[in-house]
C-alpha cells in the first residue's frame, strides 16, 4: 500500500465567509462525519467542498454557483456599490507539503472571482486580484523564481486560476516547478470528488446493461453488480456481510437477474429459514429505502475509484489517487444499526487510502463516534451563526 503521504489528500476546508458559517475550519480525515441540528450548516460544509472540486474540475463559476446570493453569509452588507460576496478555501497535504486555496467570490451584483492565493508554507504561488471591475478578468501573478521574481497576466474572472496553471507555467525554474507541483496537487485532490445521495424510487426499476460505472444517484446500481458480482469475490462476499446485516429476513446472497428484454434487475437471495425456496430471490425493488440507501452506500464503498463515475486525472497513476465520496445524508432513512453497519465499513475501507468519505449525519452522529479512524464533528451554532464547538472522536476543540 501506498504511503498516505504520496496521495494528495484535502485535509481542511475553511468557510471563512459561506452561508450560515463565518470562520468555520474543519479538519478532514479518512471519515469525517458532520453532525448537528437541521439548519446547522451541515450541508453548506459539503457545498463549499463540491464546489472547489467542480472549479478545480475546470466548470466555470455560474455552473457551479447557479444561485450565488444563497452563499452570501446571512446578514453580510454590501458596500456602497451593493457588492456582497463569500470565502471559502482547503488545504491539500502532499508531496509538495500542505498547500492553501483561499477563494474570494463575488456574489451581487455580479458573479466573478475577486481573488484566490495558492500558499506554501510562508511563499505565495499564485495571487489573483479584481483591478478593474469593468473587466471581466482578474490580474494574476505567481512565483517564478528567475530572474523576474513573479510573472504577471490576466486570467478569467470565472475560472479557478489555480486549475489553470499548469497550462501557462513552462517549469523551466525551480519556481516555476514548485508552483506546477503545488497546483498540480490541488487540483488533483480536489477534481478527485463523488458525491453521492442514492434515490431509491429510481434504483427499483430493471436498468440496461451499461460500462458499469455508478452513477451519483445510484440509479443503475443493478447494472454495477451485473459488472462487480464476479471481478472480485472477496468484495462482492463483503457486500453480502452487509446486506445479511441491513436487511430483513435471512439473506443467502446478492445478485442480479438478466430478463428477457434484456434489461437487468439487482435481486436479494433469501434461505430458507424465511420460509422461502432456496432457489427464490427478492427484487432490490421490493425493499424499503432505508435498506437500499443501505446497500446502495454499502456498494459506494466497497467497489471503490475504478467503479465510480467519476472523473479522475487520467495523466496521475491511481496508486497516487485518493477518490473522496461526499455523501449529504449519510444516514439518511437507516436505523441507528445500519448507520452504525455503514460508518464501521467506511471506516475498514478508508484506513487502506485510496477512499476517503466526507458526510453528513442528522442528529449527533452518536452511531459513529466510537469507531476508530471515524470524526464525527458537532456544528453546534450560537445566535450569530458561528461555529461553537467542534466534537471529534478526539475530543473537543472550541471554535473560532
Amino acid at each position: 500500500m501506498e504511503p498516505l503521504s504520496t496521495r494528495p489528500v484535502v485535509t481542511e476546508l475553511r468557510l471563512s465567509a459561506f452561508a450560515a458559517h463565518r470562520g468555520g475550519a474543519f479538519p478532514l480525515g479518512p471519515v469525517t462525519l458532520f453532525a448537528g441540528p437541521s439548519g446547522s450548516g451541515k450541508s453548506s460544509v459539503l457545498r463549499a467542498y463540491e464546489a472547489l472540486a467542480a472549479l478545480a474540475a475546470g466548470a466555470e463559476l455560474a455552473e457551479v454557483f447557479p444561485e450565488p446570493a444563497g452563499c452570501v453569509p446571512e446578514g453580510a452588507r454590501g458596500d456602497a456599490q451593493g457588492r456582497r460576496g463569500f470565502r471559502i478555501g482547503c488545504t491539500v497535504s502532499g508531496p509538495a507539503g500542505p498547500v492553501r486555496l483561499d477563494l474570494a467570490v463575488q456574489a451581487e451584483p455580479e458573479l466573478r472571482i475577486v481573488g484566490e492565493r495558492l500558499t506554501c508554507g510562508d511563499r505565495v504561488l499564485l495571487s489573483t486580484a479584481l483591478l478593474d471591475p469593468g473587466r471581466d478578468h482578474v490580474q494574476a501573478a505567481w512565483h517564478t523564481g528567475g530572474v523576474a521574481a513573479v510573472t504577471r497576466a490576466p486570467f478569467p474572472g470565472d475560472l479557478l486560476g489555480t486549475a489553470l496553471l499548469p497550462l501557462r507555467v513552462a517549469g523551466r525554474t525551480d519556481g516555476q516547478r514548485q508552483v506546477l507541483a503545488a497546483a498540480e496537487q490541488t487540483v488533483v485532490a480536489l477534481r478527485s470528488v463523488f458525491p453521492c445521495d442514492p434515490q431509491p424510487p429510481r434504483m427499483r426499476a430493471p436498468v440496461r446493461p451499461g460500462d458499469g460505472r455508478l452513477l451519483p444517484g445510484c440509479d443503475n446500481l443493478a447494472a454495477v453488480l451485473h459488472r462487480t458480482r464476479h471481478e472480485c469475490a472477496r468484495r462482492h462476499t463483503r457486500l453480502t456481510s452487509m446486506a445479511r446485516a441491513g436487511c430483513a429476513g435471512t439473506v443467502r446472497g446478492v445478485g442480479t437477474e438478466e430478463l428477457a428484454d434484456g434489461l437487468v434487475r439487482a435481486v436479494i437471495h433469501r434461505s430458507e429459514s424465511d420460509g422461502v425456496d432456496c432457489g427464490a430471490s427478492t427484487p432490490l425493488g421490493r425493499l424499503g429505502d432505508g435498506e437500499l440507501r443501505f446497500l446502495a452506500m454499502a456498494l459506494v464503498l466497497l467497489t471503490g475509484p475504478g467503479v465510480l463515475s467519476v472523473d479522475q486525472a487520467a495523466e496521475v497513476p491511481g496508486a497516487l489517487q485518493s477518490l473522496t465520496v461526499v455523501a449529504d445524508g449519510f444516514d439518511r432513512c437507516l436505523d441507528p444499526g445500519q448507520a452504525a453497519g455503514l460508518a464501521a465499513l467506511a471506516a475498514s475501507i478508508c484506513a487502506e487510502g485510496h477512499l476517503r468519505l466526507v458526510g453528513a449525519v442528522s442528529g449527533d452522529g452518536a452511531f459513529a463516534r466510537e469507531l476508530e479512524g471515524v470524526a464525527v464533528v458537532d456544528l453546534c451554532r450560537d445566535g450569530t451563526g458561528r461555529e461553537s464547538t467542534a466534537t471529534t472522536a478526539g475530543g473537543v476543540r472550541r471554535g473560532p
